[in-house]
């Protein structure tokens, strides 16, 4: 652990200290690894950690480079006055661009960002304002000598690691990790998906812009070739080959592909005895390996075969975060003649149930009764054709599951949903998320430290409430079944909520870990929450629920008291079977 974090130490040391051992030549090759590292860190925010696939980063590159060329040409205006100007482009074309963008997913976000890439390549070379494909030539530079470009670039590069370190070690940092493979969680807990997701598509390209500027000045001149789409290709291939969840990834794969790109340009066609683009086809059949033997990247498979986990625990101080929600009486959720078809199916025909608070209320019935339906309008995943539903007495009809979270509802999914490759504290945390405000560029600065120790006190509280403390700095996906349950529990819990909702908590666990559940649980309502849950266990409910409430093709067939519910015929026609007596004085609503 200790040769871990040494190891950037020595890697930054040897970046400060090249200029003293290195010529102008390799000097001015490993300033074109840090600006191609600089577009390759904005992938691993974009891709590798959000989950969004890009494919125009150098069209993106292409436009810094332009504006600071044809302002500098044609308006004569100084290097310095163009670095915002160029900024400021690509930032409001990415946010204006990218709300439409980054609403699209899988292969249709990959798709859109290459039209856009073929498209700018071509205009590039079609405008007069941009000399077409001969190109334009800038008469200033930013700096005179190898050592000094070099010196500038590699320090705007740690510069952005080191901002973007501060984002993902954040509020914000895991909300963007999370909408990798879990948006729809990340909504449910408060998170606004669509602006993390323009959030870090504007700052990939802010990079981007920031590197186009750089090479306009260093290279002195500008036309399309560095800025097609078989370039932007390249950069993603720079961060997928590093390893493209990890900002040292960045670095390793653009140093990899800008320093073997000339080697193979200047003895393949010797080796073959043919002149040709031959370096494509060693990229593409390292492109095969990689996703064969170290599909997650060079980097990630080196530290695994030295033994380097990656984590750090740390010491957690620091209060708590205010909590802003408290009912301890009285009626929390209300829902009445909730109804919701899919074309001619009725899947909910209006129906109503209440949870108050320190009340544990099971929603019980056969595979297709409509529960699952019902949690979904609850917690706004469906909208409902009718009902009214109101939350710690406020309406919720028809707000979305983001808003729905914020004014007190939290929830854990009937398949677990945690981000795998957080450490449980991180996954409780960002359960939190909605109780939180620093925004992406203050996590960038380092401003938000205070809210950030709130926040790991915050979510290891909750993980020493049902028992997890001793794992707090263990990855979640090497945790048993039962203990991610009980995780998503604790992240739930960590939202501050008056409302849990439990979807088959017990499904899968053992009898020991399903007595542990129903014990926490049951603290939890001594504690004044509200919970209501779905479950096929009826030993776990029966024991459990204060009330329970029976559906049946999408109605309400019976609600009252565990005993008396048992006892029900039309429940036990429906759902449970042999008959029990019920005890006197529990009768049905």
């Amino acid at each position: 652990m200790r040769a871990e974090r040494i190891a950037p130490g020595l890697a930054i040391a040897a970046i400060a200290t090249a200029p003293a051992w290195l010529g102008a030549y390799q000097l001015a090759l490993l300033t074109y690894v840090g600006l191609s590292a600089i577009v390759a860190l904005g992938l691993v925010v974009l891709t590798g950690n959000a989950g969004l696939s890009s494919f125009g980063q150098a069209a993106i590159v292409g436009i810094g480079a332009y504006v600071a060329a044809i302002l500098t040409t044609q308006a004569g205006l100084s290097p310095w006055l163009t670095l915002p100007a160029a900024l400021a482009v690509c930032g409001l074309g990415a946010w204006s661009g990218g709300v439409v963008m980054v609403r699209l997913s899988g292969h249709y976000l990959s798709l859109a960002t290459i039209a856009f890439g073929a498209a700018m390549y071509f205009l590039f070379g079609g405008l007069e304002i941009t000399g077409g494909q001969n190109g334009l030539s800038v008469p200033d530079t930013l700096f005179e000598g190898a050592a000094l470009n070099y010196a500038i670039v590699w320090a705007a590069l740690l510069a952005n690691m080191t901002m973007l370190a501060n984002l993902l070690d954040s509020r914000m940092g895991r909300a963007i990790r999370a909408l990798k493979e879990h948006a729809a969680m990340a909504e449910a807990m408060g998170i606004d998906t669509n602006a993390a997701k323009s959030g870090v598509f504007v700052i990939a390209c802010l990079m981007a812009g920031l590197v186009g500027w750089f090479y306009a000045y260093f290279q002195r001149f500008v036309n399309p070739s560095p800025f097609s789409l078989a370039a932007g290709i390249d950069y993603v291939f720079m961060a997928v080959l590093g390893g493209a969840e990890m900002l040292w990834g960045a670095v390793a794969g653009a140093a990899i592909v800008t320093l073997l790109k000339p080697v193979l340009q200047a003895r393949l066609p010797w080796l073959l005895g043919a002149a040709g683009n031959f370096e494509g086809v060693v990229f593409g059949a390292i492109v095969i390996l990689l996703f064969q033997f170290a599909p997650e990247g060079l980097l990630p498979r080196l530290r695994a075969w030295l033994g380097w986990s990656g984590l750090r625990a740390r010491a957690v101080s620091g209060g708590q975060l205010p909590s802003g929600h408290g009912i301890s009486a009285g009626e929390v959720l209300s829902v009445e003649g909730a109804r919701k078809s899919f074309g001619g199916l009725l899947a909910n025909a209006d129906v109503g149930l209440t949870v108050n608070a320190s009340e544990v209320v099971a929603l019980i019935g056969p595979n297709g009764a409509g529960k699952s339906t019902f949690f979904d309008l609850v917690t706004g995943a469906t909208r409902a054709d009718a009902g009214a539903f109101r939350l710690g007495g406020q309406t919720i009809t028809g707000l979305s599951t983001r808003a729905i979270a914020r004014r007190g509802l939290a929830r854990s999914f009937q398949h677990v949903r945690l981000v795998g490759d957080m450490t449980a504290i991180e996954n409780v945390a960002l359960g939190a998320h909605r109780r939180g405000a620093r925004s992406m560029l203050s996590s960038m600065l380092g401003l938000g430290r205070a809210e950030e120790r709130a926040f790991l006190a915050t979510a290891l509280h909750q993980l020493e409430r049902t028992g997890l403390g001793h794992l707090a700095w263990q990855n979640a996906a090497s945790f048993a079944l039962g203990q991610q349950r009980i995780l998503e529990i604790a992240r739930a819990l960590a939202a501050d909520p008056i409302l849990l909702l439990l979807d088959e908590p017990a499904a899968g666990l053992r009898h020991q870990e399903k007595q542990a559940l129903a014990t926490m649980i049951r603290a939890l309502r001594s504690d004044g929450l509200a919970i209501l849950l779905v479950e096929h266990d009826m030993d776990f409910v029966m024991a459990l629920a204060d009330r329970v409430v029976v559906m049946e093709f999408g109605r309400v067939i019976a609600s009252g008291k565990p005993r008396a519910v048992q006892a029900d015929r039309r429940v036990q026609e429906a759902y449970l079977g042999a008959p029990l007596a019920a005890p006197a004085g529990e009768a049905l609503s």
